[in-house]
């Protein structure tokens, strides 16, 4: 997979649908609050980028709504059917 560096940290592109990961969409809104996250979730609503940070299930800072596992419940919950989405992994 291809990697990228936000803010300084490097990823792993893991997830891709449709090709829709832009890097320079994802600088503009990135900010330090996703450092400690391991995982960074990007969709697309209304041609409009949002982005949600995700721990892997073993970190200490974990809880029900920011769990990895979980992120497949999120998809079908609040993102729009058949969205563009992509998710970045923390490389450490």
């Amino acid at each position: 997979m291809k990697n990228v560096i936000l803010n300084g940290v490097k990823y792993e592109i893991i997830r891709n649908d449709k090709d829709c990961f832009n890097k320079e969409e994802v600088e503009e809104k990135i900010t330090d609050y996703f450092d400690p996250y391991d995982y960074i979730f990007g969709d697309y609503a209304y041609e409009k980028i949002r982005l949600k940070g995700y721990y892997e299930s073993n970190n200490k800072n974990v809880n029900k709504i920011n769990d990895i596992k979980n992120l497949d419940d999120y998809i079908k919950n609040y993102c729009s059917y058949g969205s563009k989405t992509f998710l970045l992994k923390k490389i450490k």
